[in-house]
């Protein structure tokens, strides 16, 4: 087994276009001094994002975050909105930031996604909306949620921010629900170094989104909304457009590395991985390990591995319900699945740049344990 790395080995590095070609992107911006509000490289990069995401509505805005708690606003939901607590904080905040009451749904044992199973018992008079979040780019059962939103005439807005560019046979996980939150964050399999977008199904929230970004003005002298400062930036834009160049390229990478992971990991005793869904195209955002009966715990895993230099992440930990700021709110014994999957999962370096012997070292020191 190697040594200890000189340079740490992160749990993700984001991916960067050419410099060539990003610089060449912005010398228009020098020469037209348009920096923001809406310009052309924003309007080029919706374009081609719709076209990607074979998606007809689609809004920009300056971080994944913006775009799900706008979106939130902007469907004028009331009440109680069904969440899962295995998630970034961003979801459940964007929730609570609206005036909403989150209720927390328990995950299902197998892929982490929202249990369907438990949805209907949390449905109340007062819940307008629920809000789940595909796992890791795993998708929720967009089928079930959906026979139960039309049932209780209840919105669905998806956490899609690990999911870009994931379709199942051959529809854009976009396409699922009311609306989709993709976050273009630099950490993410794409990104426009701070960046999301919404697709949605009604085109008449087209308006309200474009004006919600816009600090809620709706005219030359008219602001009609309480709306916030959501909007991307030509500088974003333009390295959206940079990267969606090499994105396959990138994904196919990761899926080597994946497949690499898979290959060492696959079939030993007290160590899960998540099932692949052929129905899906995946992204391969990342690579979620469960040690349940292993020869060590995940803490005892992260600390070896950070003896090396190498930082695993324990991603989702704590689950949201048990965030100190909503301790006193909520019990996080009454999602016991999430509970424990977030104190077992441990998420590994991925990224296109990971060198494939760094992957076969992170392997055998997860084995030694064995």
């Amino acid at each position: 087994m190697s040594n200890r790395h000189e340079e740490p080995v992160l749990v993700t590095r984001s991916t960067m276009p050419p410099l060539e070609e990003y610089v060449e992107l912005l010398k228009p911006i020098w020469d037209s001094a348009w920096l923001t509000n809406m310009g052309a490289y924003h309007e080029a990069f919706k374009e081609q994002l719709k076209t990607r995401f074979k998606a007809e509505n689609l809004e920009l805005f300056v971080n994944g975050h913006m775009a799900l708690e706008l979106t939130l606003q902007a469907l004028e939901l009331s009440g109680e909105v069904i969440t899962t607590p295995f998630s970034f904080a961003s979801t459940t905040h964007a929730i609570v930031r609206n005036g909403l009451t989150p209720v927390f749904c328990d995950i299902n044992d197998r892929d982490y996604t929202m249990d369907v199973d438990q949805i209907e018992s949390r449905i109340t008079e007062r819940t307008s909306a629920i809000v789940p979040v595909h796992v890791y780019g795993n998708l929720c059962d967009v089928d079930g949620i959906q026979r139960l939103a039309d049932k209780y005439g209840l919105k669905v807005i998806y956490d899609a921010a690990h999911a870009f560019g994931e379709e199942r046979d051959g529809v854009g996980v976009g396409q699922f629900g009311d609306a989709s939150m993709f976050s273009f964050h630099a950490t993410k399999v794409f990104h426009s170094i701070e960046g999301g977008a919404v697709v949605f199904r009604d085109r008449g929230l087209a308006d309200r989104l474009y004006q919600l970004k816009n600090f809620g003005i709706t005219g030359y002298e008219s602001v009609e909304y309480v709306g916030a400062n959501g909007k991307m930036n030509e500088f974003q834009a333009a390295m959206g457009l940079c990267n969606l160049r090499h994105v396959d390229e990138a994904i196919a990478r990761r899926k080597a590395l994946t497949e690499r992971y898979r290959e060492q990991l696959s079939g030993v005793e007290g160590i899960r991985l998540c099932p692949e869904d052929p129905r899906v195209r995946s992204n391969y955002a990342y690579m979620p390990v469960v040690f349940d009966g292993y020869g060590a715990d995940r803490d005892t895993i992260f600390a070896a591995l950070k003896e090396h230099n190498i930082f695993a992440r324990k991603y989702f930990y704590p689950c949201i319900n048990s965030y100190e700021c909503y301790r006193d709110r909520f019990d996080d014994s009454e999602t016991p699945v999430a509970k424990r999957i977030a104190s077992q999962v441990l998420t590994l370096p991925l990224y296109p740049d990971l060198p494939e012997d760094v992957v076969d070292e992170i392997c055998q020191v997860i084995l030694q344990f064995r």
